[in-house]
């Protein structure tokens, strides 16, 4: 299973923590993730939650390792209109992620992951793209807009 592969080597990629070079961050800590059309089938919501939940907690022994600090947070979104998971670390907390657009954080990332399983590889047309739901209520954006859903766990120092 490739995917699973792929997740569990983001844990030992560079990792760069430089609160004053977000753009760096960004570039050298964030991963795009797809499937192999054998792995969808073969793939469960519980074994890709597990397999990133495993490399949220080497990331984050490998931050107190370096001696970093400071807030950093590890985080997985559903790029819809890609059709591929992504992944990122940052050095900021989970309610400041540097997205350019609306995104809403939920708790439960198996639901991330099922949205990734049940939609086909490749590119989705933004007209079959839905609404996010937040606990049970419409977030509401900008006209035009689609939060994205990310699941976020904070791995710094302070997380313990």
């Amino acid at each position: 299973m490739v995917l699973l592969t792929w997740i569990a080597e983001v844990a030992d990629e560079p990792l760069v923590l430089e609160p004053a070079d977000r753009r760096t961050e960004w570039e050298t800590n964030t991963w795009w993730l797809s499937a192999e059309d054998e792995d969808r089938g073969s793939l469960s919501v519980s074994l890709v939650v597990a397999a990133f939940e495993r490399t949220a907690s080497a990331i984050q022994v490998r931050i107190r390792e370096l001696g970093f600090s400071g807030v950093a947070t590890f985080y997985v979104w559903h790029d819809e209109q890609a059709g591929r998971l992504r992944c990122s670390t940052g050095s900021v907390p989970a309610d400041a992620l540097p997205f350019g657009g609306a995104y809403v954080l939920c708790d439960d990332l198996g639901a991330v992951v099922a949205g990734f399983l049940a939609g086909e590889p490749g590119v989705t047309a933004w007209s079959d793209l839905e609404v996010v739901q937040n606990h049970g209520e419409q977030t509401v954006a900008e006209p035009g807009v689609v939060p994205v859903r990310v699941w976020a766990s904070s791995v710094g120092a302070d997380s313990r």
